[in-house]
């Protein structure tokens, strides 16, 4: 990996020297089926053509490309030498002139890592499916190029396929003796190229708008998948949220889509939720539905195509200039995806699923010690791969959501408007953006940017409550506070909403005050006099980014009444700063659990409720003494099993509870619950164990050891899919055994031939929370191992490895201490790689604290936590 990384200064430093002109690139892909060459890599040709300018004739330079061979190199008709030019990652150019043309003929290679081209073999049929993949930098693995954003440039794709193949890139097609061709793309960097080819189901619609000049933009639409996804394929849903996305964008941003066609492919064993390639956006195949899902699935899958879709102008019409500005397109997309799912779909609630769901990665991450401005500092292209995380989407999206707040929706929506029309196909800066939004709102968007953009860490906000001799407020205020390794305090736009109970006992707001926190205390003057609040919500309506903390009156008036918080935002909310006290150490992981056995089963949000359950396991695995952990398994899974028998027949509810329900099983009784719901001979009224919920009560089977091998292969035989496979693989890792724990390490760890999810479902499945004692070998097998893997694996691979086999199970200060030798001792390790390692440090010592503030807590007396 050292010797594919590219620095930003080396990045500048071409950028200005060269200017391209134009691409033409031609792949042949028939090579992917057939056998592979023995003993080789399975490749394909491609032959790249690149016209450029050199502001200073003379000098020199160099392309990008990733490939285990290079036939041919020419150079302004100069034929070069591969074996001194191409050094594997990097083709030297010497002596440019101030037109060239650089034609470059290579074999690349066939990913299987989710990088570059992938080509996946489905299991059902024996179908071979490709698609490129390449944010931040692997569009060099599949042609030679200038692998940066800011050397924009259009692209002309022709590829040759296998026959009966259909093949889609960016631009629409045509079909000549064997070729297909593609239109010429506007300029577009070279992460947003995009193929893919074989045999997918395709389906097909179009779009159409009136514009403002009176003509007509027409789109076509399409939309495919493998063929063995097809049946459960509900195309007619992604068109019908598409279409209302594309109305919403164009309403908003008064800028007609810029890149023809709009297809949306969902591909196999891809490593991310999606990717905006103008005209060919890429999804996860696991967006479509095999089973049934609950409504949640839906928005999330709605808010992922109008993310995508907003990248179509922040990242693909406009583009950062370096991975410094990733926040121009991601935070963006990230805030727009759900503004337009509100303001455009079914899906009106998606704020409290963003509170709720997008906040809480971002508050993790932001109390990291690889925390980052929103605006990073990205040295080099693996610094770019890790900064993909919490901070540069949810809190981007978030400080976008108050940023709204701050200067207003119309000023913000009509800087937007200016910056697409001044900075089209163009690349940007903070500045430029920045620029317009102090000439719409007329306020002074450094001191902002300095605060929210440029500064990292998160602030917690609290309440402090004083009361007249009439039991009315006197004074009202809101205290700010920081870590002392991230000090600054923001301006905050706040909302602080007054609750108390009705006559008929639900709780409700009755008094509200939007307000400017700036500095360590400000009383809200326009809430004094005001009856006695049973709760305060600080940050009420979600319009800042922070965490909210609770005065000891609404703490206690939570811990009784949550449940009749009638508003779901607001209950959202306070579900979310009950979690961050109990990552805090503030609030004892088995009150946590108490507070969601006693009130998730009132929770109408299906999203939230999801949450909770994955927060409850959380708290159990990670933040519970361990002498409590056993007792915190077996209320878990009682109240779990009495929430799904008690909830309606068929419901959404029923689902989420029934998938709960089988996460904490653990007992004699549960087991065998879940092995009858398997068989058939056990039934809870409207459930129905489809294939998805068969493989959800088969992963705790195999992890107590109840479901063997033969079991997993007759259910495979059942399901014998791609995803089959997947959840195979992830239950035969989850088995308790030495041998199998031994097995599947020397599968992820020392060997690469599984592809990119089967890697994911063997560390899914390996580490399992009953089995620590099983795991203790593998902390020094872990620290002796992670170097070598980061060096000689893909940067994807690498990171699923580090993170994911993190001993985190092993939560001792024992396992802290290896971890503490480990960065000691290895200061020159990439950087990358370091981050990675310190996080899961951190989130360690998390645990740790955690635990000793649930061991000191009393189940039935807990003790109120209290702000830091």
């Amino acid at each position: 990996m050292p010797g594919e990384n590219l620095s930003r200064d080396e990045a500048r430093e071409r950028a200005a020297l060269l200017s391209v002109e134009g691409y033409d690139v031609s792949l042949d892909v028939r090579s992917a089926v057939g056998d592979a060459p023995a003993g080789e890599p399975r490749t394909f040709r491609s032959v790249t053509t690149v016209r450029f300018r050199c502001n200073e004739p003379g000098a020199s330079a160099f392309a990008d490309l990733i490939a285990p061979r290079v036939t041919a190199v020419s150079l302004n008709g100069r034929d070069l030498d591969p074996a001194e030019v191409f050094d594997g990652s990097r083709i030297a150019l010497e002596d440019l002139a101030a037109e060239n043309e650089l034609v470059v003929d290579a074999q690349c290679a066939y990913s299987r890592t989710g990088e570059g081209l992938h080509r996946f073999v489905d299991p059902e049929d024996g179908e071979v499916y490709l698609y490129t993949q390449y944010e931040p930098a692997d569009s060099r693995r599949v042609f030679a190029n200038f692998e940066q954003p800011d050397l924009k440039a259009p692209f002309r794709f022709e590829v040759r396929a296998p026959e009966g193949w259909t093949v889609w890139s960016n631009g629409a097609s045509t079909l000549a003796d064997g070729v297909w061709r593609f239109a010429e793309t506007r300029p577009i960097s070279t992460y947003i190229t995009c193929v893919v080819a074989g045999p997918y189901h395709y389906v097909t619609d179009s779009y159409e708008r009136e514009l403002p000049d009176g003509s007509t933009l027409r789109i076509p639409l399409g939309a495919l998948c493998r063929k063995g996804l097809a049946p459960h394929f509900d195309a007619d849903d992604v068109f019908l949220v598409t279409k209302q996305g594309l109305d919403f964008f164009h309403e908003h941003f008064d800028y007609p889509y810029p890149f023809g066609k709009y297809d949306q492919a969902f591909v196999p064993e891809y490593n991310l939720g999606a990717m905006e390639n103008p005209g060919l956006v890429t999804f996860r195949e696991e967006f479509i539905f095999r089973g049934k899902v609950t409504r949640s699935s839906y928005e999330a899958r709605a808010n992922v195509i109008l993310h995508e879709m907003a990248h179509m102008w922040f990242g693909d019409l406009v583009t950062m200039a370096w991975w410094d500005d990733l926040w121009l397109k991601e935070s963006f997309a990230d805030f727009m995806g759900t503004f337009a799912n509100v303001g455009a779909t079914r899906f009106t609630d998606a704020w409290i699923t963003f509170a709720n769901r997008r906040k809480a990665w971002a508050y993790r991450a932001d109390q990291l010690p690889s925390t980052h401005p929103i605006t990073a500092d990205i040295r080099d292209l693996q610094d770019a791969k890790l900064n993909f995380d919490g901070i540069t989407y949810a809190k981007g999206a978030s400080v976008l959501k108050q940023l709204v707040a701050y200067v207003g929706q119309d000023a913000f929506l009509e800087g937007a408007r200016r910056y697409f029309k001044r900075h089209a196909y163009g690349n940007t800066r903070l500045g430029d953006l920045l620029s317009v939004l102090a000439e719409t709102s007329g306020r002074d968007m450094g001191t902002w940017a300095r605060s929210w953009l440029q500064t990292a860490g998160v602030n917690a906000l609290t309440p402090q409550v004083l009361l007249d001799a009439g039991g009315r407020i006197d004074e009202l205020a809101v205290v700010q506070e920081a870590a002392e390794s991230r000090p600054e305090l923001r301006p905050h736009r706040v909302a602080v909403g007054l609750y108390r109970r009705t006559p008929a006992g639900a709780l409700e707001r009755y008094a509200r005050a939007e307000v400017d926190v700036d500095g360590p205390r400000t009383v809200v003057t326009e809430l004094a006099g005001a009856g006695a609040p049973e709760l305060v919500l600080v940050n009420d309506d979600d319009l800042t980014y922070c965490k909210i903390r609770f005065d000891a009156t609404s703490l206690d008036t939570l811990r009784e009444h949550l449940g009749a918080l009638t508003d779901p935002l607001a209950r959202a909310l306070c579900w979310s700063a009950l979690w961050n006290l109990t990552r805090d150490a503030l609030l004892p992981a088995r009150e946590f659990i108490a507070l969601v056995l006693r009130f998730a089963g009132r929770e109408s949000d299906i999203g939230v409720l999801q949450m909770l359950h994955a927060w409850a396991r959380s708290a159990l695995e990670h933040y519970a003494a361990p002498g409590w952990r056993p007792t915190g398994e077996r209320l878990l899974a009682e109240g779990a099993l009495a929430e799904l028998r008690e909830a309606a027949p068929g419901s959404e509810q029923q689902l989420t509870w029934a998938r709960f329900y089988a996460a904490v099983a653990c007992g004699e009784g549960d087991l065998r619950l879940l092995g009858e719901l398997l068989d058939g001979t056990g039934k809870i009224d409207g459930l129905e164990v489809d294939q998805e919920l068969r493989w959800a009560f088969l992963e705790p089977l195999a992890a107590h050891g109840v479901a063997d091998e033969q079991a997993l292969a007759a259910e495979l035989a059942r399901d014998d899919t791609a995803s089959g496979k997947r959840h195979q693989v992830r239950c035969l890792a989850a088995r308790p055994s030495a041998a199998v724990k031994a097995q599947a390490w020397a599968q992820v760890v020392e060997s690469d031939a599984l592809s990119n999810a089967l890697v994911g479902a063997t560390i899914a499945g390996f580490s399992q929370s009953s089995q620590r004692e099983l795991l203790a070998p593998y902390t020094e097998k872990y620290f002796a191992a992670i170097e070598r893997v980061w060096a000689e694996r893909s940067i994807q691979i690498g990171m699923d490895v580090v993170s994911g086999l993190f001993p985190s199970l092993q939560d001792s200060p024992e396992t802290l201490a290896a971890t503490d030798a480990w960065l000691t001792g290895h200061e020159g390790a990439p950087p990358a790689l370091r981050r990675l390692v310190l996080e899961a440090r951190d989130d360690l010592a998390r645990t740790l604290r955690g635990q000793e503030c649930d061991a000191r807590a009393e189940a039935t007396a807990p003790t109120a936590p209290t702000a830091p």
